[in-house]
């Protein structure tokens, strides 16, 4: 199946697809969602079939949107398809621009429309084995952790999200939260 997503080519966004906009290391849309509880984030192990960066940590949902997709709608049906939640509603945390080598020859030009959504007792979680391979909840604070003492677990993406630009989408709540229960 041929995905095209939006990519900027010569400053007009067009549809291209999407491993060819990763080739090219061309501009294109993204979303990203963290699906959180209090201080703890839902992460995903992408999939060993993934054709970049396979078995890496990362946010709960990463994707391209559709040509013509509205972020919000992108974030919700990849919410769906990846991880099996429905129910939650995503809010818009910040809109951001990274640039990062994904490994085979390929790159990551992204301007990510970045969301927030809240979990509750009820949300499902089913992941899809072809797009995930395990699933945990971690505190922000030992992810951003175990980002310095072993960045080659994590996609590029995480590690500029949580380096910088972390307080933008979390919040002072969050990011300045301490990990361990006072006394």
């Amino acid at each position: 199946m041929t995905t095209m997503i939006p990519t900027w080519v010569n400053g007009e966004l067009k549809p291209v697809e999407k491993l060819e906009a990763h080739k090219r290391g061309l501009r294109h849309k993204a979303v990203s969602v963290f699906v959180v509880q209090g201080t703890e984030i839902l992460m995903q192990r992408r999939a060993l079939g993934k054709y970049h960066t396979p078995g890496l940590w990362a946010n709960t949902c990463c994707t391209h949107p559709d040509w013509e997709e509205a972020s919000l709608d992108c974030a919700i049906r990849r919410l769906r398809e990846e991880l099996g939640i429905i129910g939650l509603k995503p809010e818009h945390r910040q809109n951001l621009e990274y640039r990062a080598d994904v490994g085979n020859g390929l790159t990551e030009h992204e301007v990510v429309d970045v969301f927030v959504a809240k979990a509750d007792d009820t949300m499902p979680l089913n992941p899809d084995p072809d797009e995930v391979m395990e699933t945990a909840w971690v505190d922000y604070h030992d992810i951003t952790k175990q980002i310095t003492t072993e960045p080659e677990k994590f996609t590029p993406w995480l590690k500029i999200y949580m380096t910088d630009y972390s307080r933008g989408i979390f919040g002072p709540d969050v990011t300045n939260a301490s990990s361990s229960p006072s006394s």
